[in-house]
């Protein structure tokens, strides 16, 4: 079959390092089905689930299960996180050996910081001896417990408070860990200029660090939250200009090594409570690309710098734990799998909720007109949207 991409760009598939696709557990916000299709349909054929599902992801028939519901779809492939801990509880370390064998391609705690820097020491130590990537999200335990950024702005809407010290003091425990360890630690989800300074120092020390952003941090501010939409309830929350400003600049020069959707399909009744009672989370996956290609377009970006955050850099950070797969995930070779993404540039398109293909319909970018439309979209030769 010959396919016609006359005026448009041909990319490697999309690699997204943060995709909660809600099985097992959360089916009512989101079903495999859902959001593989949903994947495909912007693009990704390369995806990272975090394991806080329910159960949590830390036996191997578990993440099995996952995987071979997830390959009998023949859409994109997908890359689980195992636990770190048993049941994210934060005291007993998984098998993480077993977790790899079953196909993990790291460990975390998702959105569950530890509050043991004891368990984490031995997580780090553990994970350093086998060379396993420790995946974790920069909050401390209780700074991090409110709902929107520190600030004037959380004070006159009344919103618990997230300072950014919330973040630096993780970063800081995390960092000195890795002197001590020698582990390799990627950081998800930054949202502070204060916390990309110090990746920046930790890279420039030695450490092995890698990082992403979420594209609603990187296009967004705590000024969209407006007058209290929940659409904008996100984790960790939107903050000030300065710090949007620094995020983009460090993706540019590579401090920051990918860019996520950070997709979180939530269920109509969990978001339309109360901003400080609805619960976190936007979809993101059919977005991702065309974020991309706006940050490219509004700050002057390289077309090519803009689509490797999201193609050969996240596969760069999954690395040998993609195996017989690491030569040609992200990118297009002779001889490779054939994850291709068919891009219309001159197109665009409007965000609209019910048109979405995933079962979250929720995005604080409803309504946005968005540059490039996907074509078509081909995951191992096999076209699986379009």
């Amino acid at each position: 079959r010959v396919v016609d991409a006359t005026g448009c760009i041909v990319l490697p598939g999309l690699v997204d390092l943060a995709a909660r696709l809600r099985e097992p557990g959360h089916e009512h916000e989101g079903m495999l089905e859902s959001e593989m299709a949903a994947a495909v349909a912007g693009g990704v054929t390369s995806l990272v689930c975090p394991p806080d599902t329910d159960p949590v992801l830390d036996e191997p028939g578990l993440v099995e299960m996952l995987k071979f519901r997830a390959e009998k779809l023949h859409q994109s492939r997908l890359f689980p996180l195992g636990a770190l801990t048993r049941n994210l509880a934060g005291e007993v370390l998984t098998e993480m050996a077993e977790l790899t064998e079953s196909g993990c391609v790291g460990f975390g705690q998702a959105e569950v910081p530890l509050a043991s820097t004891q368990v984490l020491q031995r997580a780090l130590q553990y994970a350093a001896t086998f060379g396993y990537t420790v995946w974790l999200r920069p909050q401390e335990m209780h700074l991090g417990k409110g709902v929107a950024a520190s600030g004037a702005l959380a004070t006159r809407l009344g919103l618990s408070g997230v300072p950014v010290a919330a973040e630096t003091i993780a970063l800081h425990t995390i960092f000195e860990l890795l002197k001590t360890t020698g582990a390799r630690v990627h950081l998800c989800r930054l949202s502070s200029a204060a916390g990309v300074e110090l990746v920046r120092r930790a890279k420039a020390d030695g450490l092995n660090v890698t990082c992403d952003i979420s594209i609603n941090t990187l296009h967004l501010t705590e000024n969209d939250i407006g007058f209290f939409d929940s659409r904008a309830r996100l984790t960790p929350p939107l903050r000030q200009q300065r710090d949007r400003d620094a995020l983009s600049a460090a993706l540019l020069d590579g401090t920051i090594d990918a860019l996520v959707s950070d997709h979180t399909p939530v269920d109509e009744d969990a978001k339309t409570l109360p901003f400080a009672e609805a619960e976190p989370g936007a979809t993101g996956l059919e977005l991702l690309l065309s974020l991309a290609l706006k940050w490219s377009q509004d700050s002057g970006v390289p077309l090519a710098r803009a689509l490797a955050t999201v193609t050969s850099e996240p596969a760069r950070v999954l690395g040998n734990a993609l195996g017989t797969l690491q030569a040609s995930v992200g990118q297009i070779v002779e001889g490779g799998v054939g994850d291709i993404c068919i891009l219309d540039p001159q197109a665009s398109w409007i965000v609209q909720d019910d048109a979405l293909c995933s079962q979250g319909k929720h995005t604080p970018f409803s309504g946005y007109e968005l540059p490039g439309r996907v074509r078509m979209t081909l995951v191992g030769g096999q076209v699986a949207f379009g």
